[in-house]
């Protein structure tokens, strides 16, 4: 989902940071008021060529950036590993941006740190979708394609999809462990060493080390603090000279002591202020003893600061993500080793591993392809049927699946295939149309499939009456499966929005563009000024009551 989008003098957009809401958000205005200028935003994060001339006039460059949800599994594909090495340490959400500079140059950053264009393009495009000049790119693209058949085929797909990504890299790690055990006696002698280092290098972690390290870390920085806090408590409750609030207590007691036996009323304050005089002198006591335990080696921060760099250099040397999966790899180490000691044939022992992993993905491929198969045709039938309520012919269309090489998604090609006339061929989706009818295709497979967040900036291009209704809802069933962005024209979809964006040009010198969330009443007002206005509606009723 994409929560965010700043923009920066890009255009006629000096400053705007929009929010979005999980569902259907349509951003609206005025013709010529600037709504492109949201799709040249998202364009230029989608790898769009950046040019001097978008830079508006309030200063030297423009930036654009995106705050996206990230998928849990995304950068563990093999093709994110160079993004996944620059992710922050606890960051879950992805951000992406784009700046151009005065010369035409520009540059991509991911987590505000330099990437290729083509590296944002790529990422980008796995969690944003967008009509117009991206969407035949996007349709032709095969994976899209398959990702749309698995959605439709509901959520145990998905977790098969997630199994065999699983499946397949524990495939591709058996086969390269084969691979090296079947080399020469010094290669292997390599790998046993290589074997024996990562068992002694981690012979001293355990789990939950590197997260009780930190938190010692955490402690030790803010030591002064807690000893200006602990130490303060414990002369406010007991000073060593004058009294605290325990000495105030004290002789609170001790005036009312002597009168309990003439006012059994005081009785139980008595004994009150006697167990809080205890209990005030024991909460000392252990303030005291925090502070004598903060009184530690004056080394230990750097000692801390040297282990947890150790840990790091570990992790990566040896290639792991977490210290779970460091140690993870000492146990496997570790029964290698064992079993070596043992005197047991390691080819053997590599070969069986091999030969599990394969037997292991294959079944999960069997079953996806099984899946695929018997989804393909009510997933053709279910996408011709929006094809015709949104008035795109008789949609005809069909849902091909055929074989591929095995990878991580399995052994199936998908392709979506459109006859966009009766007594035409079917054709590629990608090649049956441009703009607006692209779109709305692309919006009637998307609202049956599903997908990443759907920006359309050419759904209701030539439509309107009861197709601008039917497209309306099309993008309200969309929206109920994934979050959608419309740059629209027309009432009838903006009306169903969940969150509603006015794009308005505001004069002056120079001339500027707002984007501005709407509250109900003032979303009330620009759907009136998209239906023509009060008078129109009066008009209209007028003509009715007639």
């Amino acid at each position: 989902m994409l929560r965010r989008l700043r923009i920066e003098n890009l255009v006629l957009i000096r400053e705007a940071e929009l929010v979005f809401a999980p569902g259907l958000n349509a951003i609206t205005g005025e013709t010529g008021a600037g709504k492109t200028i949201l799709a040249q935003a998202i364009g230029l994060l989608l790898g769009a060529r950046g040019e001097a001339g978008m830079i508006g006039s309030g200063g030297a460059e423009a930036y654009v950036e995106a705050e996206l949800d990230l998928p849990e599994d995304l950068l563990q594909e093999e093709a994110f590993e160079a993004l996944a090495g620059l992710q922050p340490e606890g960051e879950l959400e992805l951000v992406l941006a784009r700046r151009i500079f005065a010369d035409g140059r520009t540059r991509a950053y991911a987590w505000g740190r330099s990437i290729a264009r083509e590296d944002l393009a790529f990422v980008a495009e796995r969690l944003l979708a967008m009509s117009g000049q991206f969407e035949q790119r996007r349709l032709a693209r095969p994976s899209y394609q398959l990702d749309a058949l698995d959605a439709f085929a509901a959520e145990g797909q998905l977790r098969r999809r997630a199994d065999a990504r699983r499946a397949w890299r524990t495939l591709i790690a058996a086969r390269r462990a084969f691979d090296e055990l079947r080399r020469d006696s010094e290669s292997r002698a390599e790998r046993l060493g290589e074997l024996r280092a990562l068992v002694a290098d981690t012979s001293t972690l355990e789990s939950g080390i590197e997260e009780d390290l930190r938190a010692e870390r955490e402690r030790l920085r803010h030591a002064a603090e807690l000893v200006e806090a602990a130490s303060g408590a414990a002369d406010a409750i007991a000073p060593e000279e004058g009294e605290g609030a325990a000495g105030l207590v004290a002789r609170a007691e001790r005036l009312i002591a002597p009168l309990e036996h003439v006012a059994p009323e005081l009785v139980r304050p008595g004994e009150e202020l006697r167990d809080a005089e205890l209990r005030l002198r024991e909460l000392v006591h252990e303030l005291r003893s925090f502070l004598a335990s903060l009184e530690g080696d004056p080394g230990r921060l750097d000692e801390l600061e040297g282990r947890l760099e150790e840990i790091g250099d570990l992790k990566r040397r040896y290639r792991a993500e977490s210290l779970e999966e460091l140690l993870g790899r000492r146990d496997e180490a570790r029964i290698e080793l064992d079993a070596l000691d043992e005197g047991l044939d390691p080819d053997a022992s590599a070969r069986g591993a091999l030969t599990e992993a394969e037997a292991a993905f294959a079944e999960l491929v069997r079953q996806l392809s099984e899946v695929r198969a018997a989804a393909a045709g009510p997933m053709a039938e279910a996408i011709a049927a929006e094809l015709r309520s949104i008035g795109l012919g008789d949609g005809e269309f069909r849902v091909v699946v055929g074989e591929r090489e095995q990878g991580p998604s399995g052994a199936d090609e998908v392709s979506f295939l459109i006859r966009p006339n009766a007594g035409l061929p079917f054709v590629p989706v990608a090649e049956a149309a441009s703009g607006g009818e692209l779109s709305r295709i692309a919006l009637a497979i998307a609202a049956v499939g599903g997908g990443e967040t759907i920006v359309f900036d050419e759904i209701d291009a030539g439509i309107g009456g009861r197709t601008a209704h039917a497209v309306g809802e099309a993008l309200g069933r969309l929206a109920q499966r994934s979050q959608v962005l419309t740059i629209t024209h027309l009432p009838q979809i903006a009306s169903l929005a969940d969150r509603h964006f006015r794009v308005e040009k505001v004069p002056g010198d120079p001339t500027h563009t707002s984007i501005e969330p709407l509250e109900e009443d003032e979303r009330r007002r620009e759907l009136e000024r998209m239906l023509g206005g009060q008078e129109f509606l009066a008009s209209v009723a007028g003509t009715t009551g007639a």
